[in-house]
């Protein structure tokens, strides 16, 4: 009955997202409320469970997701990323040209939140196919395949950085599996499925042009490389280094310092504000007011995160994961399995790739300690399985369609097939680490 009573309220969810269109911040809290009735918390309890939910989990993913949309949004004004993909187009050549795409994708994906790297990098592909007379989807489908798996498994992206949280997994070490996971997903979703689309045709609308920049106003490559991925390189470095440390060790402490995700994109911003702003001449001023942009285009993921706290903490307060963890525990499927099916089925139900991840996780968070499994594997095997399938619910879906200006049929052929490649692949990759590990 319980499990019927949490299905009922997943329900819910999903019915005020898709039917009543409602957002979903709020979808989450009234779920959360009716959950909280349904699952027999004291009326005056369930307030507090939503406050204490949303607080919890938002405490831990401030700093790291408005400094990431800071990071990324310097990124994208300074002309950093029009450097590293014009960069790496020299680099790989014509006959490459789709590899040079995945790996554009892959390094501005991991600071940019996807949106932003989606309307910055596809018009740069657009011209891409122009000048080398390419077909527009076969040129774009890597760089976007990149672009979906840095949203879906790398933090400080808003979801798998969420789920680090509730799963009390290594931030660094979370990247570093995603990462290996991460470059043969792209490789196979991206190059290699896109050579069966050098047929298909698309005519982007001349809107979606890029403006490119001239040369002479553009940052260094070197300087846009390492502002960019600087957040990797110092979790991946403190990471390795922590775990290299004895217990004893007196340095443990510093490096564990350095290591908080909030620290090192604290630390990240502050460089690429000298590097990629005060050393080019940008005023201050300019540099905060982009800021104060960038804080306003993710308050909206930072309240559906926060909902998402609240309906884990319901769940978490009214006993019911325990019940859940005892009806599980028998199951005859691989707990990363199960994590993502489940992510799957809501993220083809709702179409958002975040709720569907976050939604999860408060399923699963309470009863990890009884799954016998690795955290970090636990957050890219939901990232994967939050890719799944995009279709006519996803904004994504019609975003791609648009700026293509393609048919549904081929956009289905074309970028659902993908995001499913993407999902399946991820898995796949999982499963391997976790049995390597």
């Amino acid at each position: 009955m319980t499990i019927l009573l949490v299905l009922i309220s997943i329900a819910l969810l999903v019915i005020l997202i898709v039917w009543a269109k409602l957002n979903p911040f709020l979808a989450f809290l009234i779920s959360s409320i009716v959950a909280g009735f349904l699952l027999g918390l004291p009326a005056d309890q369930i307030a507090g469970s939503v406050q204490k939910g949303m607080g919890g989990l938002l405490g831990d993913l401030v700093v790291v997701i408005v400094m990431g949309a800071m990071l990324g949004k310097l990124v994208a004004e300074s002309g950093a990323a029009q450097r590293i993909a014009g960069f790496l187009m020299k680099l790989f050549g014509k006959n490459r040209i789709t590899w040079a795409m995945s790996l554009t994708g892959l390094i501005v994906g991991i600071p940019l939140f996807y949106n932003v790297g989606f309307v910055l990098l596809v018009p740069l592909a657009f011209t891409v196919a122009y000048q080398y007379r390419l077909s527009a989807v076969y040129v774009g489908i890597p760089l976007l395949a990149a672009l979906s798996v840095t949203h879906g498994f790398l933090p400080p992206h808003p979801s798998p950085a969420a789920l680090v949280a509730q799963f009390d997994a290594n931030m660094g070490l979370t990247l570093l599996y995603g990462l290996l996971i991460t470059i043969p997903t792209v490789a196979l979703a991206g190059p290699v499925f896109a050579k069966s689309l050098k047929n298909i045709q698309a005519k982007p609308l001349e809107t979606f042009q890029a403006e490119v920049r001239e040369e002479s106003e553009l940052p260094g490559i070197a300087n846009s490389l390492i502002t960019a991925l600087l957040p990797v390189f110092l979790l991946i470095a403190t990471t390795v280094i922590s775990l290299g440390l004895p217990e004893s060790s007196p340095l443990r402490p510093l490096f564990g310092f350095l290591g908080d995700p909030g620290v090192v994109m604290l630390v990240s911003v502050l460089y690429a504000t000298y590097s990629l702003g005060i050393r080019r001449k940008t005023s201050m001023k300019k540099l905060m007011d982009s800021y104060t942009q960038a804080t306003k285009d993710i308050a909206m993921i930072l309240l559906i995160v926060a909902g998402a706290g609240a309906l884990k903490q319901i769940f978490t307060d009214s006993g019911v994961s325990q019940e859940i963890a005892d009806g599980l525990k028998d199951w005859p499927i691989h707990p990363l399995i199960l994590a993502w099916t489940i992510t799957a089925i809501i993220r083809v139900c709702v179409g958002s790739a975040t709720v569907a991840g976050l939604t999860t996780a408060g399923i699963i968070a309470p009863i990890i300690h009884t799954m016998n499994v690795d955290p970090n594997l636990l957050v890219l095997s939901i990232g994967a399985g939050s890719l799944m399938f995009s279709h006519f619910n996803d904004a994504g879906f019609w975003m791609y369609k648009e700026f293509f200006n393609l048919s549904i049929k081929d956009t289905i052929k074309t970028w659902s097939l993908m995001e499913t490649l993407v999902a399946i692949i991820g898995l796949i990759g999982v499963l391997i680490l976790d049995f390597l590990i």
